[in-house]
């Protein structure tokens, strides 16, 4: 298969949307990073997703629409899902709520459960693609299962850990500004729960709560949402966390200059963006990877998420 690069205009907009309609899968661009897309209605669509990446079947995806409204259709939104949907979205947020039992989403997109993982995303190429093509799209990162997220569409076409060769097409929309995939809030318990760290910190939806989020035990053979899995968004290096460089390794700095610096100034929002780049361009090299202490607080929970889940022990 050859995989098409689609421009973001009118064009490349209308190819990237017959191709949905006909169960075929096209990376598209987010504000997070970018997704590889397909109609989730349709399960043979789904199943090439999983196909293409080699993603586990028990794992599920979150399906993005174009607002509020569509959501309501596949979903029940309590009032507490519905304050933060009107807070945050269109953006960086992930809802799990109960899917309505005549939404018409395949099976394989949740993973059997009776929740869905549902986001309304604020990329402008994302969002005319979604009004186009009318479809609920269900996209997990654009790479193969349990490598480096891509940012950019030269990610997803990157031979090591791309997806050149096993898709349709990637409708370019230039890199990504947030650079980490959505914040995932559920309700497991009853209670609002944080189930993934991402582009929106966890202390900005509990002030719009008004309350404390949950922490939630994942349970990595049997995942609730994305992103749960123990060994994730990994390198091929070894990589070590909150160390100071040793000879023979690369570094990523933070708070300081360097040829792999995720932020000169110690800027957590710069560093989320540089983060899955840098991981790949410091991978490309052959040498470990040390990363230097990142805060863990607002976006830096949401990296150092990501950084202990690259840094597991691979499967």
């Amino acid at each position: 298969m050859q995989t098409l690069r689609l421009s973001p205009d009118a064009a490349g907009l209308a190819r990237a949307a017959d191709l949905l309609a006909q169960g075929a899968s096209v990376a598209i661009p987010t504000e997070t990073v970018y997704g590889l897309a397909a109609d989730a209605r349709d399960g043979a669509a789904v199943a090439r997703i999983y196909q293409a990446k080699g993603r586990p079947s028990f794992n599920p995806l979150i399906v993005h629409v174009a607002d509020l409204a569509a959501a309501e259709r596949l979903a029940h939104l309590p009032p507490q899902a519905l304050a933060l949907a009107r807070a945050f979205w269109p953006g960086a947020l992930t809802l799990v709520v109960a899917l309505r039992a005549n939404a018409g989403i395949a099976g394989l997109v949740t993973a059997g459960l009776d929740t869905i993982g549902i986001r309304v995303p604020a990329h402008p190429v994302a969002q005319s693609l979604l009004r186009l093509s009318g479809l609920p799209l269900a996209a997990p990162s654009a790479n193969a299962s349990g490598r480096i997220s891509p940012t950019s569409a030269d990610h997803v076409l990157d031979p090591d850990g791309g997806l050149d060769g096993r898709i349709a097409a990637v409708l370019d929309g230039g890199p990504c500004p947030v650079g980490v995939e959505s914040t995932i809030i559920g309700w497991p318990e009853g209670r609002p729960t944080l189930l993934r760290p991402g582009g929106i910190p966890a202390e900005a939806i509990a002030a719009a709560l008004g309350e404390p989020l949950a922490t939630h035990q994942a349970d990595p053979a049997a995942p609730n949402a994305p992103g749960q899995l123990s060994s994730h968004y990994a390198p091929r290096a070894a990589l070590r966390l909150k160390a100071t460089p040793e000879p023979g390794e690369t570094h990523l700095s933070f708070g300081s200059p360097g040829p792999f610096s995720l932020s000169d100034s110690g800027d957590l929002t710069q560093a989320a963006a540089r983060l899955f780049d840098l991981l790949r361009r410091a991978d490309a090299l052959g040498r470990p990877i040390s990363v230097a202490p990142i805060p863990d607080h607002g976006l830096g929970q949401a990296i150092n998420d990501r950084l202990r889940r690259a840094a597991a022990p691979r499967p």
